[in-house]
Formats: C-alpha cells, sequence, structure tokens
C-alpha cells in the first residue's frame, strides 16, 4: 500500500487532519507504528480535537477490513520507550437514546462485539433511559484489532458518547 494515502502524526500531518476534517490510519499490519506516522519513538502522540471546527471523518485499515467513525476526538496511547501507539481512542456521540442504541448495534455487526452484552445493556437502558451508566462492552476483535466500546450514558443530558477504543488484538 502506499503511505501518501495515510495521515501522519507529526504537525504538519495533524493541521491537514484539522483542514480536511479526514484521517486515514493503517493498523493493517495489527499495529500504528510511531515510524510510520513520522513522529519519534519517544513521542506520546498529539490530541486532535476539532469540536469548534466539525467532525473527524475516520478510517483506520485493519488486517481485516476497516473500523470507521465520525469523531471530533481523537488520542493516542503509548509510552516513551514503545515503537508503536498501544491504542488509538475516539469519540462516538448521538443526540438520542434511539441513536446510540444504533450506534452500539453497528459496532456489533462491524467489529463483532459481543451482541448478548450489548443488547442486555440496550433492553437495560430503554427500561429506564433517564438513568445513567458507564459500561464497557466485551470488545470485538472481526477486524483483526480490537475494537472495545466504552459506553457513557446519562439520560438527563442530550449528548450520549461511545468511547471507542482500537489495539493490536490479543
Amino acid at each position: 500500500m502506499s503511505t501518501s494515502e495515510y495521515s501522519t502524526l507529526d504537525a504538519a500531518g495533524v493541521e491537514q487532519i484539522r483542514a480536511t476534517r479526514t484521517a486515514r490510519l493503517d493498523m493493517s499490519s495489527g499495529s500504528l507504528r510511531k515510524a510510520d506516522v513520522r513522529v519519534s519513538e519517544q513521542s506520546y502522540g498529539p490530541e486532535i480535537n476539532t469540536r469548534d471546527s466539525g467532525k473527524i471523518a475516520l478510517t483506520i485499515a485493519a488486517p481485516s477490513g476497516e473500523i470507521t467513525g465520525e469523531t471530533d476526538r481523537l488520542r493516542f496511547k503509548t509510552t516513551a520507550d514503545n515503537p508503536a501507539f498501544s491504542e488509538v481512542t475516539y469519540f462516538l456521540t448521538a443526540d438520542s437514546a434511539g441513536a446510540f442504541a444504533d450506534l452500539i448495534r453497528d459496532g456489533v455487526e462491524r467489529y463483532g462485539i459481543d451482541s448478548a452484552s450489548a443488547e442486555r445493556w440496550i433492553a437495560s437502558m430503554e427500561a429506564d433511559p433517564a438513568k445513567k451508566s458507564d459500561f464497557s462492552i466485551t470488545p470485538g476483535t472481526s477486524t483483526g484489532l480490537e475494537v472495545n466500546y466504552d459506553l457513557r450514558y446519562d439520560g438527563a443530558k442530550d449528548t450520549q458518547v461511545i468511547i471507542v477504543h482500537v489495539s493490536p488484538a490479543a
């Protein structure tokens, strides 16, 4: 694959992500190496926040398919002595309980996230839509990467959040 189709995380790459609101990351090998995104091995990577300028269309090339989402925040987890990022984190949002359930079911279908666990949580939310809940669904690995949906639901708020953690499969 041509590396030119993928985003970099150096200053110029982050600026391009912000300007185009598009990010393509290559984890098709199973990991995201710092050298491949033009940051030093000691770098912790940037946090990219576009909350004031619109969402980023994110695509992560995985060993089997792609992981996609619309997000206004991207984070990268690592240590100074790790040559790769151990996790890419992004945030999905929904403006209603129904849209939130749709996002969860989409993750079940596309990434192999545990369906039974997801449906139990959705049923409990639908039974008490005013509740507040933090819940992490058993991750899916159908893309060759581990995709975890960490749910942040508060029926009193207008926006519900799923924190998506993408990491190399164990």
